[in-house]
């Protein structure tokens, strides 16, 4: 099984990211978050400087998002999506999508669900509520279209 370390992980979005500005060649992973890191801006001079990140403190103290969290999440849904795992949240999305606006206004809403019902799991000691996960999907499609 593959458990990166965080180091794993902030290398991965800034070689990605780096390739991205040399135009050299992505595998299909790289080029899947690469499709994320474009559209966070915001991330892109921290990408661009992988000792900065390497160092960098995200803790709920700093007040500051992870954006390396932030991509992983980004990545995580899009894999539920292709797979449709858990069963059901391709189909919950595309209710979603109807109703949040972007592709990408309803990923981040997935987003939110997920890491809701991740930390619940990790609160709770048990496993993810993948029930709990497509209601919140759900509940955010409803207030979507509501507005």
């Amino acid at each position: 099984m593959f458990d990166p370390s965080r180091e794993d992980v902030r290398r991965f979005f800034c070689e990605a990211w780096r390739k991205h500005g040399e135009r050299l060649p992505l595998s299909p992973l790289e080029a899947l978050a690469l499709d994320w890191i474009v559209l966070h801006p915001e991330y892109h001079a921290l990408l661009a400087a992988p000792e900065q990140a390497l160092a960098a403190d995200f803790g709920p103290e700093s007040g500051r998002e992870n954006p390396f969290l932030h991509l992983s999440l980004h990545l995580a849904v899009a894999e539920q999506l292709q797979v449709d795992q858990p069963p059901g949240i391709r189909a919950a999305f595309e209710r979603l999508l109807r109703s949040a606006g972007t592709p990408h206004e309803a990923a981040h809403a997935l987003i939110d669900c997920l890491a809701e019902v991740v930390w619940r799991s990790q609160r709770d000691g048990a496993p993810p509520d993948a029930a709990a996960y497509l209601a919140c999907v759900a509940r955010r499609a409803g207030a979507a279209g509501a507005g």
